[in-house]
């Protein structure tokens, strides 16, 4: 038929309304009527398909229509298709060969420690036992353990869901990778250990005295950090096998996890007032019961704050098809600096330092010579030293001087 609904009619009708159902099931894996028609001597098909909740596969792949454009989904763009088809969330998957008894002690007293802090439970909630308390939390689903429960509460969730932890590194000037650490465990036991090392190992306090109170002032504004790790934790999407990042230089620390963001959002929606939105609803009910969230959507709103009251600009997030990831900017404290220009110097500027510091007076093709280096690469290192403020040049009629100022 045409666009109008007038019939044109097909050749070899009888042959295609015997093929085409066969074909129809072996590409879609879904069965088809096809009807044979006629009208003013013209024969064509109809094909009847009835209406499916669940999304079609193509030849086991599945395709996605979004305006004029037809786009093949893969990864978390995938399951987060099937997740809203099917109304079954990947956290509430149940997990077969795990019990409530190889879960982990200490994960369970974190949690009971914090909701009873938070008064977000009574203590006639927390004398429940492990069953009953993750049963009380919807991680309990016909008689087995949901995936969330395992992430939450098992010491070894890797062994289920890859991926399953946290990476923090300390970055110099680009890709330079300094040290970093892997925290594995429960996202309970994540949760309590990982804002802590991070200031314990990776940070440097600016020191101060308000009277005879000391006063150490950190680049970085704990709240906000805390804040954004645990909105990290909850709304990543786990399934795509890669763990939350965290990058720290001395001007920024970006805190990245995968997710698929609403797509009736913005960046703009996430400064705005919103209702919550969790990726991961089960997991974001137990940290509220933990005392660890809100349920207001308040999240982003309180790092703002915190990024304000510490004196930093305001946090930025770069949001991507599969992941999202927050800067949160430094406070340059003396510490932070003094970190910052010794980073800048790259190892050749290091010799180029030990050598005037020796011998001030040395021009720069004897400089070349005493650190094994062309003439050209010393002089462009130099003019960038210079630029920075990092040496002092001082000529005196033919001969120069070098001084190297405090920053280096």
């Amino acid at each position: 038929m045409d666009d109008n609904g007038n019939v044109i009619g097909v050749e070899d009708c009888k042959k295609l309304s015997e093929d085409l159902p066969n074909k129809i099931l072996q590409s879609l894996g879904i069965i088809a009527d096809v009807n044979e028609l006629s009208e003013d001597g013209k024969d064509y098909l109809e094909i009847v398909v009835k209406p499916s909740s669940f999304p079609i596969n193509y030849k086991g792949e599945y395709h996605y229509r979004t305006g004029s454009t037809k786009q093949l989904l893969r990864g978390i763009a995938l399951t987060e298709f099937l997740t809203s088809k099917t109304g079954i969330r990947w956290e509430d998957g149940t997990i077969e060969d795990v019990s409530v008894e190889d879960l982990d002690k200490e994960s369970f007293d974190i949690f009971r420690r914090e909701a009873l802090k938070s008064k977000r439970m009574t203590k006639a909630d927390l004398n429940l036992n492990n069953e009953e308390l993750l049963d009380s939390l919807n991680l309990i689903s016909n008689g087995k353990l949901t995936r969330a429960a395992v992430m939450l509460f098992h010491r070894n969730p890797e062994k289920w869901v890859t991926g399953c932890y946290t990476k923090i590194g300390k970055f110099g000037i680009g890709s330079d990778l300094q040290y970093m650490d892997e925290v594995h465990g429960s996202l309970f036991l994540q949760a309590d250990r990982v804002v802590d090392l991070i200031y314990l190992k990776y940070l440097k306090a600016d020191i101060s005295y308000d009277g005879m109170i000391r006063v150490e002032t950190y680049p970085f504004p704990k709240d906000a950090v805390r804040e954004a790790f645990y909105n990290a934790l909850i709304h990543s999407c786990w399934s795509s096998g890669a763990p939350v990042q965290i990058r720290i230089e001395d001007d920024a620390m970006y805190i990245s996890n995968d997710c698929v963001f609403p797509s009736d959002w913005s960046v703009d929606t996430l400064y705005g007032k919103h209702r919550s939105r969790p990726y991961n609803p089960n997991i974001a009910a137990a940290f509220f019961r933990a005392g660890y969230v809100e349920t207001w959507g308040r999240g982003i709103q309180k790092i703002c704050e915190a990024c304000e009251q510490h004196g930093v600009k305001e946090p930025e997030y770069i949001v991507h098809s599969e992941d999202i990831m927050l800067k949160i900017n430094a406070l340059q404290t003396t510490a932070q600096t003094t970190a910052q220009t010794t980073a800048q110097l790259s190892e050749l500027e290091r010799k180029i330092i030990e050598v005037i510091r020796e011998k001030p007076d040395l021009a720069q093709r004897k400089i070349a010579e005493e650190v094994g280096e062309t003439y050209s690469a010393i002089r462009y290192h130099m003019d960038k030293m210079i630029e920075n403020k990092i040496v002092l040049k001082e000529s005196k009629g033919r001969k120069v001087e070098w001084i190297i100022l405090d920053k280096a």
